[in-house]
């Protein structure tokens, strides 16, 4: 069996852990190892737990390869130093395992390898599939076989930890599923418990649960293990700067270096409000000595709220804090080390601090970001410097939206969403360059399905939810990836999902008018004001126009995905049932005295949104399109479209010939950026989360828009490089392309003509357009004047 190469070699920075290469065997039969958990605890309640092993090596092995996953979470220990942490997020199906070599951590003689085991029980975050608390490690060969859990490992139950800060979305008003924050009483902890010389005579043996079995195995099965298809977190630390105030006491901000520890005087109770300066996703990571019997509550948020909301995000004169938040009691212990057991996201960071009978000794706060590890290959200039923030800011956006999925919003869901996540998709591709959580994402949302055919609205999740919209974008994935690589053994096994959907679509047909009819589920199309939850005119009752022509946009999309994989039949019927949906849609909702989509036939109710799906999919014939988007643009009595889809807006521009406007539409960035946001938000203000993936668009669209870099062809085989500058001067945009790197030089000359330089990568070659002028391009290097 072919080993994936996505599996071969990943680094994790924090512990230089090194994720190999599986066994073959391993994929197809049984192991060898147990499921063990702690005995006597209900499983499937809140818990923490540490395992324990100590084994021997004669030599310092070369390489000695282990599979290690747990339920829920697991952080991995050898000789006291933490390797890798996981699994990453998957389903009962697809429970996802970690393979690494733990060679650099051993030594001649006595080993310990450990682990600290997790269950959030019924306060995990509903990202969190579970079936029940349990710890897994699996030797791969011979050699490693010793340290397989069995009843030879040991554990004990944590019992320092118990779950907080339970009640923050009804306290915030909000939807808030991360799970709980942690509450840990030092004085309970086993500290040095992953150490080789800890003294663990009073643990109690491990009890087993069941045999491990791959995915296409096994016949009565809790887990179904499937090899990590991503790579490990990125850890690195990450200093705060910055003290912002404090009451109680004199804090300067000296101890934030790490060199100089402050002093909390007995009998105090003091704060201290610490700003990142930007807004960030990592453990932070306290040290503390003395002070037995003190409480620090550590409080995070992304801004600070006040009478007015959340208003300028760098001001805190009359603002207050409010969100997730931990706490640490402490044992009067020299260098005691708080980390919660998940990431936590925030820009402002609050300690409470209330001390007793002796003073508490603040040693060091940092944090250690984490995230999926995304390297920026992709540039953006041009002779507006004010458009590298907004690149920067969109890319951190980006950054803390990718972990071991994609986020909507690192805050308040941590969820994965196909409406957000076809965005963050293509930003990782043109960014970065790196295609592999966008696999793992379109893979996710396959294993979601429903009986019905549609892919639940999020996934993981463990709750149902299912918008069939985002049904759609997730073919609309499965498109993108048709069209910017090369795999069609990956793309192949998604045509029966994407069929589903279509399927699923076309029994909701209302044929006396050729719209869609009544809709179940949550169609949600955008946090706009004026619809309902997100939920468009005619999406309950029938004939909205929107979704319809969502619909269109998508159809047309899979005729080309099954054209190019040889199945005719469907593709014939999509683009008539398309053809047939767009005049239907036009002829029922176009107002020709407004020159305007409307929402519904009853035509009295218009957005932005109808008219941009009305131009998006050609149901506007092409000599109106340009007349619908000026009204798109500058009618204000039309229901605004949010951050979200403007994105859909851009590709409407284009789609009209009217992307040259792009750079004016950039005021709603422009704005976050003055009101002192680090990253952008879920939507205009009042906004809940102040960072969500969908609104860094702009580091796409910097690249397929203005600098008009966008496949040619299926697969990237061939680049189409269509400027659109606006009143721009001069800009420069390099790209990753799976043949290496495509850059494009572009600089104005006078009101029409344009001088550019293009580098293609390989053998590709492509088109450039400007102006409706096409010139072919070939490999290599190429000036072009026009």
């Amino acid at each position: 069996m072919k080993i994936p190469a996505i599996l071969l070699l990943f680094i994790c920075s924090f512990a230089n852990a090194r994720q190999t290469a599986i066994n073959p065997a391993l994929l197809k039969d049984q192991w060898k190892a147990s499921w063990i958990t702690c005995p006597d605890i209900a499983g499937r309640a809140y818990g923490v737990y540490h395992f324990r092993k100590t084994f021997q090596v004669t030599a310092r092995p070369a390489r000695f390869v282990v599979h290690v996953s747990a339920d829920n979470r697991y952080r991995l220990f050898v000789n006291g130093k933490a390797v890798c942490n996981g699994p990453a997020r998957g389903d009962l199906y697809n429970w996802y395992y970690e393979t690494i070599d733990i060679a650099p951590f051993l030594q001649a003689g006595a080993n310990t390898i450990a682990a600290q085991v997790w269950n959030m029980g019924e306060h995990a975050a509903v990202a969190q599939i579970s079936n029940q608390t349990a710890f897994l490690l699996q030797g791969d060969a011979e050699q490693e076989q010793v340290i397989n859990t069995n009843r030879s490992w040991k554990v004990s139950q944590n019992k320092a930890y118990y779950p907080c800060s339970l009640d923050n979305g009804p306290r915030l008003h909000t939807y808030m599923v991360i799970g709980p924050g942690d509450s840990v009483v030092a004085a309970q902890y086993p500290w040095q418990w992953e150490g080789a010389g800890y003294n663990d005579g009073a643990w109690t043996t491990a009890t087993t649960i069941t045999s491990p079995v791959p995915v296409g195995y096994g016949t009565d099965n809790l887990w179904t293990l499937a090899p990590r298809n991503i790579p490990l977190m990125e850890e690195k630390q990450q200093r705060i700067p910055s003290v912002r105030r404090s009451a109680g006491i004199e804090a300067s901000g000296a101890f934030l270096g790490g060199n100089q520890p402050l002093m909390i005087p007995a009998h105090q109770t003091v704060s201290i409000l610490l700003d990142q300066t930007y807004n960030t996703v990592a453990y932070p990571e306290l040290v503390l000595s003395r002070g037995k019997g003190a409480r620090v509550k550590l409080t995070y948020a992304e801004a600070l709220f006040g009478p007015g909301g959340k208003a300028n995000r760098n001001e805190i004169e009359g603002k207050q804090i409010q969100g997730n938040f931990d706490v640490f009691e402490t044992d009067g212990g020299e260098k005691r080390l708080f980390r919660p057991l998940w990431l936590r996201t925030y820009r402002y960071l609050q300690l409470d601090i209330t001390t007793k009978e002796e003073p508490l000794v603040l040693d060091d706060l940092y944090g250690m970001y984490t995230g999926y590890p995304f390297e920026a290959k992709a540039s953006f200039s041009s002779n507006d410097a004010s458009l590298q923030e907004i690149w920067k800011v969109g890319w951190r956006t980006a950054r803390l939206c990718a972990g071991e999925t994609y986020y909507d919003c690192p805050y308040y869901e941590q969820l994965q969403y196909e409406g957000d996540t076809r965005i963050q998709s293509l930003i990782s591709l043109y960014v970065a360059g790196d295609d592999r959580l966008m696999r793992k994402a379109l893979l996710d949302f396959y294993y979601s399905r429903v009986p019905e055919g549609l892919t639940q609205g999020r996934y993981p999740s463990n709750r149902l939810q299912v918008i069939p919209p985002f049904s759609l974008y997730w073919v609309s994935m499965v498109y993108d990836y048709f069209m910017h690589r090369r795999d069609e053994a990956f793309l192949g096994q998604f045509l029966t999902g994407v069929e589903g959907v279509l399927n699923w679509y076309e029994k909701h047909i209302d044929n006396s008018r050729q719209m869609l009819g009544p809709m179940k589920w949550w169609n949600f199309t955008d946090w706009n004001h004026a619809f309902p939850m997100g939920v468009p005119d005619g999406a309950t009752d029938g004939n909205s126009s929107i979704l319809t022509l969502q619909y269109v946009y998508t159809l047309r999309q899979a005729a080309e995905l099954f054209t190019y994989f040889k199945k005719p039949v469907q593709a014939a019927r999509y683009t008539k049932t398309a053809a047939d949906l767009a005049r239907g849609t036009f002829q029922a909702c176009f107002d020709t005295s407004r020159q305007l989509m409307a929402n519904t036939p009853a035509r009295n109710t218009f957005s932005q949104h109808a008219g941009i799906m009305g131009v998006l999919t050609g149901a506007v014939p092409a000599q109106q399109q340009q007349a619908v988007m000026n009204k798109v643009l500058y009618d204000k009595s039309l229901s605004q479209a949010t951050f979200y889809y403007r994105f859909y807006l851009t590709l409407a521009l284009k789609k009209a010939g009217m992307g040259q406007l792009y750079y004016s539409q950039l005021k709603p960035w422009r704005d976050m950026l003055t009101n002192g946001l680090t990253t952008f938000a879920e939507n205009p203000d009042p906004t809940r989360s102040d960072c969500h993936a969908w609104s860094a668009s702009p580091n796409y669209d910097f690249l397929a828009t203005i600098c008009g870099i966008t496949p040619g062809e299926p697969g990237f085989k061939k680049v189409q490089v269509m400027p659109q500058l606006g009143e721009l001067q001069q800009v420069s945009g390099r790209m990753p392309h799976p043949d290496g790197e495509i850059v494009v030089m572009v600089q104005r000359k006078g009101n029409k003509g344009v001088h550019a330089t293009v580098i293609l990568p390989g053998t590709l070659t492509g088109t450039f357009i400007w102006n409706g002028i096409k010139k072919t391009l070939h490999a290599g290097s190429q000036e072009i004047d026009l």
